[in-house]
This record gives C-alpha cells, sequence and structure tokens, in this order.
C-alpha cells in the first residue's frame, strides 16, 4: 500500500509538472534556435533564445522590439526580425539608411551591412524602399543583417496578430562548427562519434560571453 500511494503521489506530481510547462509554454515563455544569420550580430546562429509570449498582452510592439513570428507566407515556419515602425509611421530606406517619419532610425549596435555597394530602387528594394505608411494593426520588421535579410521589404507588413512574443534573453549558444560529425547513414556511427566530440570541443563551442545576455 505504501508503495502505491509512493508511486501516486509521483505520479499526481509529473503531471502537474507536465500541466504547468505546457501552460508556461503555451502562455508565458517559450523557447527558440536560430537557424541563420539574418538577425546577426544580434542574434547569431546557434543562439538560443527565450521569447515573452505574455508581453504585448499589455502593451503593443515597439521600435526595437526583436519579434518571433509566424512567417506571412508560410505558417509552418517562425521568423525573427526587429520592429523599427508601428501602425501610422511612414518607413522609407534610402541608399541603406532607414527612415521613420523623415528621421533617420538610431539603430542598435547589431545592425549591419556587409555589401558596400547599393542597389538603386529601379533594380530592387534592398537598399533603396518605399516611402510607405504602416497600416492598422500591422508593423514593419528588418533583419539586423540588412544585406541579407528577407523581411518587410519583400513580404510586406507583419500582422500583429502572427506576433508569439518578444525575444527576451539569450539563454544558451552554441558555436556552429563545420567540422563536426553529422548524424547520416550509418547511425549508429554518429551515435557513438557525435557526443564523443561535443565534449571534447564543449569549452570552444558554447560562446560563452553571449550566456544569458538580455536582448
Amino acid at each position: 500500500m505504501k508503495i502505491r500511494g509512493a508511486a501516486r503521489e509521483y505520479l499526481e506530481a509529473i503531471l502537474v509538472a507536465l500541466i504547468i510547462a505546457v501552460v508556461l509554454r503555451t502562455f508565458v515563455v517559450q523557447a527558440y534556435r536560430i537557424p541563420s544569420d539574418s538577425m546577426s550580430h544580434s542574434l547569431e546562429v546557434g543562439d538560443f533564445i527565450l521569447v515573452n509570449k505574455f508581453a504585448y498582452h499589455f502593451r503593443e510592439p515597439q521600435p526595437g522590439d526583436i519579434l518571433v513570428f509566424e512567417y506571412p507566407l508560410n505558417p509552418t515556419k517562425d521568423y525573427v526580425k526587429r520592429c523599427v515602425a508601428i501602425e501610422g509611421q511612414m518607413v522609407e530606406i534610402h541608399d541603406k539608411t532607414v527612415f521613420v517619419n523623415n528621421r533617420p532610425l538610431m539603430e542598435p549596435s547589431g545592425v549591419h551591412h556587409d555589401d558596400p555597394s547599393v542597389i538603386p530602387a529601379d533594380l530592387g528594394n534592398r537598399d533603396n524602399f518605399g516611402p510607405v505608411i504602416v497600416p492598422p494593426g500591422c508593423v514593419f520588421v528588418l533583419g539586423d543583417h540588412r544585406d541579407d535579410s528577407r523581411d518587410s521589404r519583400v513580404w510586406g507588413f507583419l500582422d500583429k496578430d502572427l506576433i508569439h512574443g518578444k525575444a527576451s534573453m539569450i539563454y544558451w549558444s552554441w558555436k556552429p562548427d563545420p567540422e563536426a560529425p553529422r548524424w547520416e547513414s550509418p547511425y549508429v556511427v554518429p551515435l557513438l562519434t557525435i557526443p564523443f566530440y561535443n565534449l571534447m570541443h564543449f569549452p570552444d563551442r558554447v560562446r560563452w560571453d553571449r550566456l544569458f545576455e538580455t536582448l
């Protein structure tokens, strides 16, 4: 009887923990991994971030917020971009410089351009865009890696209903390693080699300076 009672208590504790975890993931916080460099240097490939899903229950997204949202052209994908303008604001990009309401945008330190050339407006909207006014219920988002990001310059305004939450912190950062063994057939080999390789290279692959960095 004591064994059954203890087992029941453990089972109840596990069920309560699972329910709390599901509720937290659904309504409060969720973890995401950064798979591309469209937000570098603010977010690097291999960064793991926590997203506050409760943030916009009390306030609207603001310029400067890093948003995680459902990609408007493919609901199976999530994107991460920075909000640069909200509804009613006018956005224009002139020779790579972003203007909001005719004023140059104060960019965060992570924003950068790798390509010094400027694409004319008649050949593309990467470096010259607009002016456009953000419509009601929408925001305008850009990737911090401005020369290599598919964002509102490509697919248009972001409906606020698609926003999952605000990126709040980098809780882990794992540097990609092209030399690391890959998961490929026969799978028994990487099953043994990958954990050993990662353990041996653990100190070098962790970006220690990025852990617990707030966004």
